[in-house]
């Protein structure tokens, strides 16, 4: 039998609960897989690009413009988001990741849900994400919550650039 307790998604930095850390470990685990599957695994942070390494270091400098969303099961961090600010109508989501343990549980969901709100009081008309082309169950996560393809915006080979009205 699994424990499974609840998630709640809370904007970070953020008044109560201590989640500092976090984003930067949550942040550092999507990195460093991310640079694993293109074929260009690192040992730890201080292999990743700098740009990358540089929001795991330090995600408040990183991420000032942004509103980053973390999901906690009690005071622990097990998933992430970040929300670009708006530009021209439209916010980016970036970042998205769920602790492969704590997968499969509606977390994902529930963070892309909680952008899109947020985007929405914001007054963005839409939202839009890249992801990588082998990641099947993202994009089959991204379709179900109602993104669809979209002509690329970003140069580098292999990503599926979407978007979705909110």
């Amino acid at each position: 039998m699994t424990d499974q307790r609840e998630v709640v998604i809370v904007r970070w930095p953020g008044q109560g609960r201590s989640v500092d850390a976090g984003p930067a470990e949550l942040l550092a685990s999507y990195h460093l897989r991310t640079e694993a599957e293109k074929g260009e695994a690192v040992a730890d942070v201080d292999g990743l690009p700098d740009r990358y390494r540089a929001e795991v270091l330090d995600p408040r400098t990183a991420f000032a413009d942004a509103v980053v969303l973390v999901a906690l099961s009690a005071d622990t961090a097990v998933g992430c988001v970040v929300v670009t600010a708006p530009v021209g109508g439209r916010a980016e989501v970036k970042r998205l990741w769920t602790d492969p343990a704590c997968r499969n549980q509606g977390i994902a969901s529930g963070l892309v849900s909680a952008a899109l709100a947020h985007s929405a009081e914001s007054g963005v008309s839409t939202v839009r994400l890249s992801v990588w082309k082998w990641r099947a169950a993202a994009i089959a996560l991204y379709e179900r919550l109602g993104f669809t393809v979209a002509e690329s915006w970003d140069e580098r080979d292999q990503l599926v650039c979407m978007e979705r009205a909110v």
